[in-house]
């Protein structure tokens, strides 16, 4: 297993278990963004991310993903203990953001994207399951900010590197 899937798992574990965040050990002190995905049973159990680095390390910032993803995820009830055993995690390193002007510079199998419309920002990771086209990548990017249709809206896209169970 990856060290920052490792990263994540501890992270989750320790809080659900504990209420105690754990500490960084320097693994990969610099910054980045990412977004925590965790999987039971083969679906969505929650997932939280940056994309821009909030924290001084991507370490950190993997663990208070991890956390959010367990504990705050709007969609889903906080992770249970019980349900430890049968998380998967999954973990996506950010590229930084870059700006693209028609949406025929997004490929969801290449690019995440953001589309912002004022303080309102909908954002979806790349590669997932049922969305091949970039205006479906953009359709439910937009659902997700609550962004109205009809409006004119900024995009940016991202490249991840991808680390799963």
């Amino acid at each position: 297993m990856h060290s920052l899937l490792k990263i994540a798992q501890g992270a989750v574990e320790t809080y659900v278990r504990r209420m105690e965040v754990i500490g960084p050990q320097n693994l990969f002190p610099e910054p980045g963004a990412a977004f925590v995905s965790l999987y039971l049973h083969g679906r969505l159990r929650g997932c939280m991310g940056t994309i821009e680095p909030t924290k001084p390390s991507l370490e950190e910032e993997v663990i208070a993903n991890a956390i959010s993803a367990a504990t705050r995820d709007p969609r889903f009830p906080p992770v249970q203990v019980f349900e430890l055993k049968d998380l998967k995690y999954s973990v996506d390193v950010l590229s930084p953001l870059e700006e693209v002007e028609t949406i025929d510079q997004l490929d969801p199998a290449q690019y995440g994207v953001v589309v912002s419309y004022g303080a309102l920002r909908g954002v979806l990771l790349p590669r997932l399951p049922g969305v091949d086209c970039p205006r479906e990548q953009v359709r439910i990017a937009k659902e997700k900010a609550g962004i109205p249709p009809g409006v004119s809206y900024r995009l940016a896209r991202f490249k991840v590197h991808r680390y799963s169970q």
